[in-house]
């Protein structure tokens, strides 16, 4: 058994890499010297990927009044991180497509991590207005050290699975598997997403999500994606009652200053955006 996160994603890495699209973007944002015609050039060259990038950007969701109809356009009104963020949100399903697993529905795995990502977003708007984008994709990746655990591990993935079903008082996945493991689901995304060299406000929001006040700089980030992890479960049960789900963390709180009913306001935005965005992102 690995003994810790890093062995756990060390040969994780050679299935589930990066598209070489996001890459290239991210080398061009890095240099000095590119240009946004250079960036723009290479997401065409991938007209799947532009097609749906473009579908995203004029969707309700971002409510831009008129349309944009280039991936150049895109650039100049969203950015050029803003853009390299969506590509890697919309390549997301696919990049982890061999970590599919008989542990969890992976149309149900997606949903809610769907469902949080837009939390996160629409979160981000009044907490951390310049950082939505990173935000949705952190929450469209917050579980995803489960589905690691799950391929590496099976068998002790499903003696985490009973410990939480058969314990007599609630226990989280994450205290679960902490019990058990050592580590937890967000420990293990944290050490691929530094693998892959993402930015550490994406990372830290993945790896602290649990445990927002001990992120060593990005308290906030992970605190965002700790309620919108909980609003992705009660739009998931379709209901207010908070006692059905996982609490938000003290810290959480602390740290965004959120009410019960600040978080039931958010949930028919949710709800009404989340149809739309799986038929662009979670499409085969």
């Amino acid at each position: 058994m690995p003994a810790n996160p890093y062995e756990l994603v060390s040969n994780v890495t050679t299935l589930v890499s990066l598209p070489e699209v996001y890459i290239k973007v991210s080398e061009l944002i890095s240099d000095p010297n590119s240009s946004m015609a250079a960036i723009g050039k290479v997401i065409e060259q991938d007209p799947g990927l532009a097609a749906r990038l473009l579908k995203i950007v004029n969707s309700p969701f971002y409510g831009f009044t008129s349309k944009i109809d280039t991936i150049n356009r895109a650039l100049t009104v969203i950015g050029t991180n803003q853009l390299r963020d969506m590509i890697l949100a919309t390549s997301a399903t696919k990049t982890f497509k061999g970590l599919a697993n008989d542990l969890v529905t992976m149309e149900n795995f997606w949903s809610h991590s769907l469902l949080c990502a837009i939390a996160a977003k629409l979160l981000g708007k009044e907490y951390l207005p310049k950082a939505r984008e990173s935000l949705f994709v952190s929450g469209l990746l917050h579980d995803i050290g489960e589905l690691v655990i799950f391929f590496r591990m099976p068998d002790t993935s499903r003696k985490v699975l009973e410990r939480v079903e058969t314990a007599t008082v609630s226990l989280g996945m994450s205290d679960a598997e902490r019990e058990i493991l050592g580590f937890d689901h967000a420990k293990v995304g944290g050490e691929l997403l530094k693998v892959w060299r993402l930015p550490a406000n994406v990372r830290e929001a993945v790896e602290f999500h649990h445990q927002p006040d001990k992120a060593p700089e990005c308290k906030i980030e992970a605190a965002i994606i700790n309620v919108a992890n909980v609003v992705a479960q009660l739009a998931e049960l379709n209901t207010t009652d908070h006692d059905q789900v996982p609490p938000i963390s003290k810290s959480a709180r602390q740290l965004i200053d959120i009410t019960d009913a600040q978080i039931d306001a958010l949930l028919p935005a949710v709800t009404e955006n989340f149809a739309e965005m799986k038929s662009l992102l979670l499409s085969a």
